[in-house]
């Protein structure tokens, strides 16, 4: 292309921007640019399914399907994007489908979202509809294929497809593996014995039986009609002004350079150059722009061309679109290696980002983020490794340069523009006459905390590489190579030249790739201040040796295979060399869930009580018809607002202000303590209570300090962002630790009724030990809540000085309570409504009241309704999420591992208020006592810290309780070199120590099934055999090994008062209330399910019916009082016990009259029973408050097995199976999807979820990019769960089955454990190799470091040591 040098005036801005949502018109020609679909689908329009789930596309909450008409190929593209990153001003001419769209209870559902109830894969709800539209989109793309011979009922998915359909959609409730199973079921080569329990058809059931009890699917008319009225709209680009701000979608780059000029007299501070604008993900906006120039309408940037000579992508291409150009087969005269080439480069970008990311980001938005921003890319080096050049536009001036120079000049200058890249076709060079024989290798290699992508790498590699046969010298010799590492920590991608030299010519050896090696950790160096920099060099080192180690095969092995796959790939699936390289290196694409078995039994005694139907509201959350909070349209002249908070742990606060010459748009006012008319209080506890803006003194980074309140929830926000606030920290001294508490005594009183017992003498016990172990220390960190739907609230004015509020909360007596309190008003006043809470594990509880009550104050004090929707770095940050704790033990036992004596001290760290950490002892104790200690002591301390409050998640005390007491056992057993697992078996309660440790709660012996379902899973799982195979597994592979766990439960539980009320209407149907909030744990379901049962005692007529006429409705603090906590998994169980017994109240006051009716005309049906209530005045509503007075217990147990990769330290679960005794489920169907999904969520706590801190104690992580739940890609391979009814109590399933994935980390405890003893084999660790604590969570670098950092270069010392001695003539 040559220099361009006309220019030509854009046309001043005029147009329209038309559109579709769901088939409906939308034609706007005012609006903000920086509007982005998301806002105005939830702020201008009736669709609410899109969520907000992070902002940064990394969630899947928000997809939508985006749909393009090609009138030029009279065909619609359709794919996902991310309505949170998608600019409104980007989908001129498209039509937009949100899950209303795919189907609705108006115009009926799709088999997608009726599957996604049956299969009970949606739990809160709040991320349903994004999987839908994902699956909805896979669906319509692969029944566009040409694919035939497919089964009737069925789409063109294959199960493949169907798995990573929802690959980048995250999910804290449900565990996956519903998910999966509903997705597969649309896939024409799924076998229906693989997918899991459902609502359809029973066990054992044919095949077709199953089909015919599916809802259908017809892929002719599954997809939607690309509406008529867009085909007409204009697509050579779209131009609009609106309020100062421009958009410009230049046609060609004459235009864009003119647009561009103009900008250069202020520096492009104030233009935005976007395609798909994902970058906006990573990089937050802080400010406003008034240009935005988008550049997908210039045909240079969107070319894509493919010769013999390599292939031209132009800059606005998307990662996907060149994705499909890389895989096209379309001959084009490329050759073979050139072709494997493309296809691995497609291969890694598939691993980039996620699907819906990589629809709309662009291949020149990458290298630009790369170039500009130091952004960590995988495209940047994966290119940079096969010599791509790039095509550069600076002014007037045209350049084609590599991409290493590209990346390594200074960041490009604001109009200078990024035209396409231009990557060369490769072929090796085969000289006959030289007699050798040469081949081209190509591979690229990331290690990320997630296999299949959404997650950024510690490190990215590729290596091009051509090596020749040379029979001479009876090897391979690398002719020349290729090196390419990036996202390391390092500003760029780069190439290690001076490793490619080396290696140049070489004749490969372990002693050729041993120097190589040590070069290149000189090479590879993160910048200071990165975090694991001595993991990222090693994982260099581990990706080079892979890539060369599997060349060093018997000359013999290599040159038969040379020559008999001389025209094909030297690493092809069938070949040795890639069998030899597979040891090293784990499945580039692994399958996901490969299968899943479910055993319940069931109880039909008690009809509908204890059937596994399907969970309320199901199907209208994958519609997205479901309300939450931040769905309630807004009141008029509604305001939002936005918490500004300290960045100091103790503080004076002097003043607020915000940044010089900055602007914040629409603000209205600035909301401190001084503005409170009753009680500083954001929250309360039997404990405490808490600030809600700090006064003069900040407790903690992370306090709310003030609200700002303004027009938009972005422009509050932008605003918060935008506020400085001027601190005083003279002679203030914080506490960070749980170390300086407890030298400063800063703890809290914890009550005596909740100070557990010591059990037995711990002197004694320590007296009668054979070995003992003293003042080993452990310690856990934090886990954050990630609920998808963020803390939310809405209030609105109403007369007489009262208010009402609508949160998203666990415990809305308690807002309803603090609110009052805030504002100064009598509790009558204060109304708090909860319909239903999208996530809530805990941080729902207290955490939610301060966000209620900041409405509220706002609400009252400016008369008008205000609302919040936390931001999730806002959210993250004020969350505390679960207690850090520093453990100090020390234990005696006897040589065979039985236990004596066991003394703990606990410093738990509870943050600036108390909320519920006196609760901790309790709770730590309570959860510890599973084993037989013999003794046990303690003393654990409360600490008073200025961190961020911690609050209850999830199994509170009880999730780290069952670590402490694992590693303990683990400790013991490395100690004494036994088999962890009789370790575990001979210090399991017998019935005498059980109640010697639970004294009251202990139960009749029979309860105690413990001992009874350890055999049971030895059994179902194979445990016993799988070991030995395990073993033989780890003796056959070097780089590869496996572990396994199976550990114990005890679960105290303690039941709390919970209110009912059941009311009859006239028709006959049934309104209840409960005080326990729907959190997506099946609270509703249960209560509707108790309901039906216990009015069917009337015995009327039509009895069967009665569960279709139940339902429940959403919580009311005037309605319903005294409505505690939902928490601790109890609350299903308690709020159905109170609403029992409201019905037999019912009961009572109906059975004299439908006996008098039977004696007047037989039979009586339950709408005429009623009816003559009515007529006769009978009472038919009633009220209860259900108060315990027991507390039951229940046992579990699990087993599970992984496996470690030695190179990188990426841990796979290969199977999970667990065995739960429920006693009597009351829905084992919503049961299965507690456990499985609290199981994953301890898989996060255990191996995922890092939650640091800066050293002021304020959260650094940030969203979807630093913080890693659990994906589909992380959870067990293999995933079997049977439920026991035992019946001897009715227990929970939301809590238990998290402590359960203690097991996981075991299991990757006892791999490490295996490559250590191997390392020692090699010389790279002393005799104590087996002695090491497993920190939490067991993240890739720690696992490695364990593995060791550099036991490649021990492998390769020890291998040419032991060459060296045997042809010395010694012997090895």
């Amino acid at each position: 292309m040559g220099q361009q040098t006309q220019t030509t005036p854009t046309k001043k801005p005029h147009q329209t921007l038309v559109f579709a949502v769901n088939g409906e018109r939308f034609e706007l020609s005012e609006l903000d640019p920086s509007t982005t679909l998301l806002e105005f689908l939830r702020s201008q329009t009736s669709f609410k399914s899109v969520k907000l789930g992070c902002g940064e596309g990394g969630c899947g909450a928000c997809l939508v399907l985006l749909s393009k008409y090609d009138p030029v190929q009279d065909k619609v593209d359709d794919f996902t994007v991310s309505s949170c990153l998608t600019l409104l001003c980007s989908v001129n001419g498209c039509s937009i489908t949100t899950a209303e769209g795919v189907g609705n209870s108006k115009d009926g559902f799709h088999p997608i979202q009726e599957r996604f109830s049956g299969f009970h894969a949606s739990q809160c709800g709040y991320c349903t509809p994004g999987m839908c539209v994902s699956l909805y989109s896979a669906l319509i793309n692969a029944d566009k294929t040409d694919r035939t011979g497919l089964r009737p009922g069925f789409s063109k998915l294959t199960v493949p497809e169907a798995e990573k359909s929802i690959a980048g959609n995250l999910c804290r409730c449900t565990g996956y593996r519903p998910l999966v199973d509903a997705c597969k079921s649309f896939a024409a080569d799924v076998d229906m014995e693989d997918l899991g329990f459902n609502s359809f058809w029973k066990k054992g059931e044919s095949e077709d039986i199953k089909l015919s009890r599916l809802p259908p699917y017809n892929c002719n008319n599954a997809t939607r009609v690309f509406p008529e009225f867009l085909k007409t709209v204009i697509k050579a680009g779209f131009n609009l002004e609106s309020e100062g701000c421009c958009w410009y979608s230049p046609g060609s780059l004459v235009q864009l350079q003119s647009l561009l000029q103009t900008d250069e007299v202020n520096d492009g501070t104030s233009m935005k150059i976007v395609v798909g604008n994902t970058g906006m993900g990573y990089y937050k906006e802080l400010g406003h722009h008034n240009k935005y120039i988008d550049l997908r309408y210039i045909p240079e940037l969107s070319i894509i061309s493919k010769d013999q000579t390599g292939i031209k992508i132009g800059a606005s291409v998307t990662i996907s679109k060149a994705i499909e150009a890389l895989k096209d087969e379309n001959d084009s005269g490329i050759n073979h290696e050139g072709k494997l080439v493309f296809e691995k480069l497609a291969d890694h970008m598939e691993r980039v980002a996620t699907g819906f990311v990589r629809n709309s980001a662009s291949m020149g938005g990458n290298l630009i983020m790369a170039q500009r921003k130091h952004f960590p890319s995988d495209i940047s080096t994966i290119l940079l490794s096969v010599d791509t050049m790039v095509d550069i536009l600076t002014g007037h001036r045209h350049e084609t340069i590599t991409l290493e120079e590209f990346l390594g000049r200074p960041p490009l200058v604001s109009n200078s523009v990024l035209l396409g890249i231009k990557i060369p076709c490769w072929k090796s060079r085969r000289d006959i006459s030289s007699k050798t024989y040469t081949k081209l290798l190509y591979e690229t290699y990331r290690a990320a905390p997630r296999p299949i992508g959404n997650a950024l790498p510690y490190l990215n590699a590729a290596f091009l590489a051509e090596v020749s046969l040379c029979k001479k010298s009876a090897g391979i010799v690398l002719n020349n190579c290729r090196l390419a590492f990036g996202a390391y920590g390092t500003k760029h991608s780069i190439r290690a030249r001076n490793v490619e030299e080396f290696l140049s010519a070489k004749l490969l050896n372990f002693g050729v790739i041993y120097e190589a090696i040590k070069l290149l950790e000189s090479t590879i160096i993160p910048e200071e201040g990165t975090s694991s920099p001595a993991y990222r060099t090693s994982l260099a080192v581990g990706f080079l040796f892979e890539f060369l180690s599997p060349l060093m095969n018997s000359y013999t092995d290599i040159s038969k295979l040379w020559f008999d796959e001389y025209n094909s790939d030297l690493l092809s699936n069938g070949s040795k060399i890639k069998q030899n390289c597979d040891q090293f290196n784990q499945i580039k694409s692994p399958a996901l869930l490969s299968s899943a078995k479910q055993v319940i039994q069931l109880n039909k005694d008690y009809h509908p009580v204890g059937e596994p139907l399907t969970k309320v509201g199901a199907v209208i959350q994958a519609s997205g018809e479901a309300v939450y909070v931040d769905d309630i349209p807004s009141p008029r002249n509604c305001l939002h607002g936005s918490f500004i908070y300290s960045t100091e742990p103790l503080a004076r606060v002097q003043g607020i202000k915000f940044k010089p010459g900055s602007s914040p748009h629409g603000v209205s006012t600035v909301i401190s303590f001084k503005d409170i008319p009753g009680e500083n209080i954001g929250a309360q506890t039997i404990f405490g209570s808490e600030s809600l803006y700090a006064d003069e003194l900040t407790q903690c980074a992370g306090q709310r300090i003030a609200l700002v309140v303004a027009d938009t929830q972005k422009n509050a926000d932008m605003a918060a962002n935008l506020a400085v606030v001027d601190y005083d920290k003279k002679n203030l001294e914080p506490i960070l630790s749980v170390e300086e508490a407890f030298e400063k005594c800063s703890f809290y009183e914890v009550p005596h009724l909740l100070n557990p017992e010591p059990v037995g003498a711990f002197s004694k016990g320590m007296a009668e030990s054979d070995h003992q172990i003293l003042s080993a220390e452990l310690k856990l960190g934090s886990q954050y809540y990630f609920y998808m739907e963020t803390q939310a609230a809405l209030a609105v004015p109403d007369e007489d000085n009262c208010i009402v509020v609508y949160s998203s909360c666990q415990c809305p007596e308690f807002v309803h309570d603090t609110i009052a309190k805030c504002l100064g008003v009598p509790s009558h006043n204060v109304r708090v409504i909860t319909r239903r809470v999208g996530g809530g594990f805990g941080g729902k509880a207290i955490k939610a009241i301060p966000v209620a009550t900041a409405c509220a104050l706002a609400a009252y004090k400016l008369n008008c309704p205000v609302r919040m929707y936390v931001n999730r770095k806002t959210d993250m940050i004020m969350a505390g999420g679960r207690h850090p704790m520093k453990i100090t033990y020390s234990v005696g036992f006897k040589s065979n591992g039985k236990i004596t004596a066991l003394k703990l001290d606990i410093l738990v760290d509870a943050g600036m208020s108390a909320d519920i950490s006196p609760v901790m002892p309790h709770n730590i104790i309570g959860s510890l006592k599973k084993y037989d200690w013999g003794a046990l002591a303690f003393d654990i301390k409360v600490c008073k810290t200025n961190l961020p409050s911690r609050s209850a998640m999830r199994a509170p005390g009880e999730v780290q309780a069952s670590f402490i007491a694992e590693a303990i056992i683990e400790h013991v057993a490395s100690s004494l070199a036994l088999e962890v697992d009789s370790v575990r078996n001979i210090n399991l309660h017998k019935f005498e120590t059980l109640k010697l440790f639970f004294k009251t709660c202990a139960g009749e012996p029979l309860e105690y099934t413990l001992p009874s379902i350890w055999d049971k899973l030895a059994i179902s799982s194979n445990f016993y055999h799988r070991t030995e195979m395990l073993k033989e597994f780890n003796r056959c592979n070097k780089w590869r090994k496996r572990g396994i766990s199976r550990i114990p439960i005890v679960h105290p539980v303690i039941l709390r008062a919970t209110p009912g009320k059941v009311s009859i209407l006239r028709d006959g149907s049934i309104v209840v209330e409960v005080g326990g909030i729907e959190l997506g744990q099946g609270l509703w379901t249960k209560v509707k399910q108790m309901t039906a049962y216990a009015l069917s005692l009337i015995q009327c007529a039509g009895n069967e019916e009665l569960l279709e006429k139940v339902r429940v409705i959403q919580a009311d603090t005037l309605s319903l009082i005294q409505g505690g906590f939902t928490s601790g998994s109890t609350t299903s169980e308690s709020s159905c016990e109170a609403v029992r017994l409201c019905c037999n109240i019912l009961v009572e006051r109906l059975t004299a009259l439908k006996e008098k009716l039977e004696e007047q005309m037989g039979p009586v049906k339950w709408e005429t029973l009623i009816l003559q209530a009515y007529m006769i005045s009978v009472n038919l509503s009633a009220n209860s408050l259900y108060v315990p007075d027991f507390s039951s217990m229940q046992y579990l147990n699990y087993g599970a097995a992984v496996e470690i990769n030695l190179l990188t330290g990426q841990t796979t679960i290969l199977q999970t199976d667990i065995i739960y005794d429920c006693g009597q489920s009351l829905n084992p169907a919503v049961d299965l999807g507690q456990i499985e999904g609290a199981f994953v969520q301890g898989i996060g706590f255990f191996m995922l979820e890092e939650y640091p801190t800066n050293s002021k104690g304020l959260v650094v992580a940030e969203g979807t990019w630093s913080y890693k739940i659990p994906t589909v890609d992380t959870v067990p391979k293999k995933f079997n769960v049977e439920i026991l009814n035992s019946g001897h109590h009715k227990d929970p399933s939301g809590e238990p089955p998290l402590k359960l994935a203690a097991s996981v980390h075991c299991a990757i405890r006892a791999a490490i454990k295996e490559a250590r003893h191997q390392l020692h084999s090699w010389g790279g660790l002393d005799e104590s190799y087996s002695t090491f604590q497993l920190q939490v969570p067991a993240t890739m670098p720690v696992v490695k470091e364990l593995c060791g950092l550099e036991n490649v270069q021990r492998f390769l010392q020890w291998t040419i040591g032991s060459k060296q001695l045997h042809s010395a003539g010694g012997t090895v």
